[in-house]
């Protein structure tokens, strides 16, 4: 701990801790039907911190009931815009106030740096919430003029769609979980909330101060559990209206096929390969920064991380070196020491997939610039690595990792159209970052990259109001902005002849 953070006392944080972490079903707080309990680990120690309920099906299948009869109830149903908005500022308020309790939660079940979390992640929670707050009384449709014989008064309106069910990743898990959880109640819809079983403690604590907001009861449901029983179980399940996932593009694809059934409405933000594109004119202090920056923190534990490096010939040794330097005074270590810069990864499994990756680098032919050597510590961390000059077509190049592992390679042309190319050249596009000068060169390069959302001169651009989410198997639809907020809606047409009055 710091001094700029209020210490929360350890005392309350190993009370809750201890607590029974139970599921929130129409108001009450209860075990899983089956008893059974999921073991939660502090990953930079490598050691179980907490146990959570696993829920299963029938645990979902409770949770939606509720959730669908808060979602009829007049009491949610006809509640003013105003109301609803005054309801999820009061939540953001109550995050705020408890900003310190819930950053330490993140950091002992995520392995986040505290700093971190405390002064990016819980604020950007509490930004967003605020932010879709604002949504709930302007959510509207438009009048429109048909070109029919007659009068007639026609136009839209939004309705919420129902019942959601929201799936989020271990990697951000309270910020995540709240945006997806205030957008879905600005629009007038209930929800169902399943984090991942990794990282369930920030989640409990979430809908605790849901409850103490005071939203109508089963407005809110929490079930923990895994993906394989409680996340198939809310996927499947004929009464939910929308299933809105972050996630890994494998996991994506089963969530999509499993809600064909019932046609249900599906919001998928997925996986990345970004690249980050650094041409000669780049102003190289501030890119370098930004490219160790951009795959190095949160452990490299990022959907848009940038891990695909393409730097001009002319300065390409420069920025590996640059990149590489950074990369070699990272403080590594505990999230709650607060000298410390990167944290662990969130599983051994992820260690070991991450180190896999590393020895298949080593064993294409890529140059281990820095890092690549197993770490020998408690908890599960991967040491920061830059591979220089890989071949293109190398699974770690073309493949997400998912760890504080970057590929850098040198741009041999000038021609847009070409490096491009290079950047297009995965199955992904959620992100890409161009480094440059050149106004004009930043946006006719801008136009040709396949991807939802590209930065210029500057790190990611994670703000409430920008739309986000990707091309091609980076996913389908967009959070924030307007189309996040509508995309918990359906939009429906009213035509009145006015010749039959």
């Amino acid at each position: 701990m710091t001094a700029s953070l209020k210490s929360p006392p350890q005392t309350g944080i190993d009370d809750f801790l201890q607590r029974r972490h139970e599921l929130l079903i129409g108001g009450k707080w209860q075990p899983a039907a089956s008893g059974a309990t999921l073991e939660v680990s502090n990953p930079a120690i490598g050691r179980v911190i907490a146990h959570a309920a696993a829920g299963g099906a029938a645990d979902i299948d409770a949770a939606v009931k509720a959730a669908r009869a808060a979602f009829e109830n007049p009491t949610w149903r006809l509640m003013s815009p105003r109301n609803r908005a005054a309801l999820i500022n009061r939540l953001a308020d109550l995050i705020e106030a408890n900003a310190d309790e819930i950053a330490l939660i993140e950091t002992l079940n995520n392995g986040m740096p505290l700093l971190g979390a405390r002064h990016f992640n819980i604020p950007i929670a509490v930004d967003l919430a605020r932010y879709q707050a604002g949504w709930a009384a302007r959510l509207g449709g438009e009048t429109l003029q048909p070109s029919l014989p007659g009068e007639w008064h026609a136009y839209t309106i939004r309705e919420p769609l129902g019942v959601a069910g929201l799936i989020v990743p271990w990697n951000v898990p309270f910020a995540m979980a709240v945006n997806k959880v205030t957008t879905a109640l600005a629009a007038g819809c209930a929800v169902i909330l399943k984090p991942a079983e990794q990282t369930p403690l920030s989640a409990v604590r979430l809908a605790e101060l849901v409850q103490e907001a005071g939203f109508p009861d089963g407005v809110f449901n929490l079930v923990t559990g895994t993906g394989a029983e409680a996340g198939a179980a809310l996927v499947a399940h004929p009464d939910v209206d929308k299933i809105s996932f972050t996630g890994s593009t494998a996991v994506g694809k089963t969530i999509l096929a499993a809600s064909a059934a019932s046609l249900k409405r599906v919001s998928l933000e997925l996986g990345g390969k970004s690249p980050v594109i650094i041409l000669a004119d780049a102003d190289l202090e501030r890119a370098i920064d930004a490219a160790a920056q951009g795959i190095f923190a949160n452990s490299g534990q990022v959907c848009a991380a940038g891990s695909r490096l393409y730097a001009h010939r002319t300065v390409y040794d420069r920025v590996v070196a640059g990149v590489a330097d950074r990369a070699r005074r990272l403080t590594i270590g505990s999230g709650l020491e607060p000298t410390t810069q990167i944290g662990p990864v969130i599983s051994p499994a992820q260690q070991t997939r991450v180190e896999r990756y590393i020895e298949s680098g080593r064993k294409s032919g890529a140059e281990v610039v820095v890092g690549g050597n197993p770490l020998a510590r408690e908890g599960w961390f991967v040491e920061p690595t830059v591979f220089a000059n890989p071949d293109p077509k190398a699974d770690i190049v073309t493949e997400e990792i998912f760890g504080p592992v970057l590929c850098a390679m040198p741009l041999e042309t000038d021609d847009l159209d070409e490096i491009a190319k290079l950047a297009n050249s995965t199955t992904y596009g959620l992100a890409a970052t161009i480094w440059t000068r050149d106004i004009g060169k930043a946006h006719r390069l801008a136009r040709r990259i396949k991807s939802g959302g590209v930065q210029i001169n500057t790190t990611f651009s994670l703000d409430p109001v920008l739309p986000f989410g990707g091309f091609k198997q980076s996913g389908i639809g967009r959070e924030n902005g307007r189309e996040g907020v509508e995309s918990f809606t359906e939009l429906k047409t009213v035509a009145v002849d006015l010749n039959a009055y």
